[in-house]
């Protein structure tokens, strides 16, 4: 067992010198340590936000309004400016055409590239197709397609145009992507009819008609040539009545293939928008309902991917930047940020683990990767599995988010890569960044995210709403970041954003996870506080527990539940997925309580250890702990859960409610 803080990493003094926040502190004129620099940032929002504008020349006019003003919720930043996220991001297209921008890989082998002037040169050709098309300033454009090139360029063309985008991943059912881009109305779709994951080819073509049918505003659906399609996909069929014509209301509007849309040559122009002009629309889960539209702006986003990504990251031109990612999570968003800063980014469309689990670690060496990112899942995977990274001599940095890596999983990296600084984020779709992670300037100790970011004013409330150190309280931020939402779409008066972060601590968002902020500045993250453990009036995260049972090699994946209510105890009830070959033994059943008892307590061990053939989790690999939780208390699965919005359906059926 690997002991929580255990030191693991700390920068040499050259890595200290060359970081990037480094070279931003001399600028600043600040000497002084990270925990100063932060101190200042979160103590004059205005001041730090504004330095970040011009230390990186955001292209864009400034305005004479004030960088900020009003609280939270309602905040408003740099008002009077104007900006274009693609205008930033393309802005070196012109000086530097030649640069590599884009690599593309697919588990079927294709690799496809991009520099600047031919990233450029696509985004102004599909601008001009989607202008065309009647697209302008606030439409929304709507894309059900993989992590591919096209999916990037028409994103870029979208917001250079001050339209509005929002996609999900073709793995998503069609009532889930239905329950999304209906609430937004979009004017155009951009779809493939399949895609490829662990060896096998997926048609969609009948969920694209579907989707298409239930969006009566759009005016056109443009199909993209599918991902290793058969020699012939992609070519205009009569899959639609009246294709190429006009359609009617509530026909999906006109069918054109993606060679139409970008035939014609136009220029690359950009629509200059206020500072919170909506950028794109993201989602909530949706496993417990209808997902929230959250809608970021294109100041906010600019700003804060040029802060993350360069100061926590460490990332700028001559980086290749990977993160393993599908266009239905936020991490594409983030990903694609990469351009900002002058990385080459790196695309890919697949199973993370198809031939084998060490298919993305392959992929990192083969294309030179210098900071690697994946869902902690990946890389505890990774240490079960025995897998040894090799050729990765590029490679300065390893992300991990999504769910919280175990102390184990920090020390695997360590071992595994000694030279690389392992960065744990932990923050949400909600900002599209994270309030908690790594900077080159600290070291990294096993389990512990090295500090709060620049410009988040993150602290732990007790039950009564104040401060702690040391102890573990609600994740909340008590002062804006500009990448906080401008909004959720069709919430008019505000009323449904504000329930969702500020409903607890008026003027506080409470961002829903439990957190343990040290002395020292470094974070504990131990998972969403909906999902807590309460034992006999002892509270703990599920991490915790998820630390000692997956530390098991029998054991591949693990849900625990608490089904406790209104402060009086239930049963916890463990349900694990067993490792190819392992059985759940009584032997390893007295080991695996064992273990529970000495480290965390008696309470918490389980009443019931039941094997299931899956753990069922979100699309971007969350697991499903609430909605399980409902489905034990007697709340129907079809209620309790959005099955489209899963990566596994099927699974939920062996999880049925408590009869005793």
């Amino acid at each position: 067992m690997v002991e929580e803080g255990a030191l693991l990493w700390e920068p040499s003094p050259e890595v200290v010198r060359d970081a990037k926040v480094t070279r931003y502190m001399e600028w600043l004129g600040r000497p002084g340590d990270y925990d100063s620099l932060w101190r200042w940032s979160v103590d004059d929002p205005a001041g730090f936000w504004t330095s970040v504008w011009d230390y990186f020349g955001v292209a864009g006019e400034r305005g004479d309004g004030p960088v900020l003003s009003g609280t939270m919720p309602g905040a408003e930043w740099f008002a009077g400016s104007t900006l274009n996220y693609a205008a930033n991001a393309l802005r070196r297209a012109a000086s530097d055409p030649g640069r590599l921008a884009v690599v593309a890989r697919d588990e079927t082998g294709e690799r496809r590239t991009l520099t600047l002037g031919e990233l450029a040169g696509e985004v102004a050709r599909v601008r001009a197709g989607l202008a065309a098309l009647g697209v302008g300033r606030g439409d929304r454009v709507a894309a059900y397609a993989p992590n591919v090139p096209e999916t990037l360029i028409a994103f870029l063309a979208t917001a250079s145009l001050g339209a509005v985008w929002s996609s999900c991943s073709p793995d998503f059912g069609a009532s889930s992507v239905i329950d999304r881009f209906t609430q937004i109305e979009p004017k155009v779709l951009i779809a493939v009819d399949g895609y490829h994951y662990n060896g096998r080819r997926f048609d969609r073509s009948q969920v694209v008609r579907d989707i298409a049918a239930k969006l009566p505003t759009l005016v056109a659906r443009v199909r993209v040539p599918s991902p290793g399609a058969p020699a012939g996909a992609g070519t205009p069929s009569t899959e639609a009545s009246g294709e190429g014509t006009a359609g009617a209301a509530g026909d999906g509007g006109r069918v054109i293939d993606w060679a139409e849309l970008r035939a014609a040559e136009g220029p690359l122009d950009f629509e200059p928008v206020p500072f919170g002009h909506p950028l794109w629309i993201v989602y909530s889960s949706g496993t417990t309902g209808l997902p929230k539209p959250i809608v970021h702006g294109h100041g906010g986003v600019v700003l804060e991917h040029l802060k993350a990504l360069s100061f926590h990251q460490d990332l700028g031109e001559g980086d290749v930047f990977f993160w393993y990612t599908t266009t239905g999570w936020m991490m594409w968003n983030y990903l694609v940020g990469g351009l900002l800063v002058g990385a080459t980014v790196v695309l890919y469309d697949g199973s993370a683990a198809h031939p084998g689990t060490d298919a993305l670690w392959r992929l990192a060496a083969e294309e030179g990767v210098t900071y690697f990112g994946v869902g902690a899942p990946y890389i505890v995977t990774s240490m079960k599995e025995g897998v040894r990274p090799e050729g990765l001599e590029a490679l300065r940095g390893v992300g991990s988010t999504g769910s919280p890596l175990p102390p184990e999983g920090f020390a695997w990296i360590a071992e595994a890569l000694p030279a690389v600084q392992l960065g744990s984020f932990s923050g949400g779709t909600d900002v599209c960044t994270g309030f908690v992670g790594a900077v080159p300037l600290l070291p990294v100790r096993a389990g512990v995210i090295p500090c709060r970011c620049l410009g988040a004013k993150v602290e732990a409330f007790d039950p009564s709403g104040r401060p702690v150190i040391g102890e573990v309280g609600e994740l909340v931020l008590t002062a804006p970041m500009p990448s906080m939402p401008v909004m959720f779409w069709n919430d008019p008066d505000g009323a449904r954003y504000r329930e969702s972060y500020f409903a607890d601590y008026p003027g506080v968002w409470r961002h829903g996870d439990w957190i343990k902020i040290l002395p020292d500045g470094g974070c504990v993250i131990y998972g969403r506080s909906d999902s807590t453990l309460n034992r006999g009036g002892v509270r703990m995260g599920t991490s915790e527990f998820y630390r000692v049972v997956e530390r098991f090699t029998e054991i591949a994946d693990s849900l625990v539940i608490d089904t406790g209510q209104l402060g009086q105890d239930g049963r916890l009830l463990l349900y694990v997925t067993m490792a190819e070959g392992a059985e759940l033994s009584g032997d390893l059943l007295a080991r695996l309580r064992t273990a529970l008892r000495e480290e965390l307590s008696p309470r918490h061990v389980p009443n019931e250890v039941i094997e299931v053939p899956g753990i069922p989790r979100t699309l971007s690999g969350k697991k499903l702990e609430v909605p399980v939780r409902k489905i034990l208390l007697g709340v129907p699965a079809e209620k309790a859960a959005n099955l489209d919005a899963m990566a596994n359906p099927e699974v939920l059926s062996h999880f049925t409610p408590n009869e005793d």
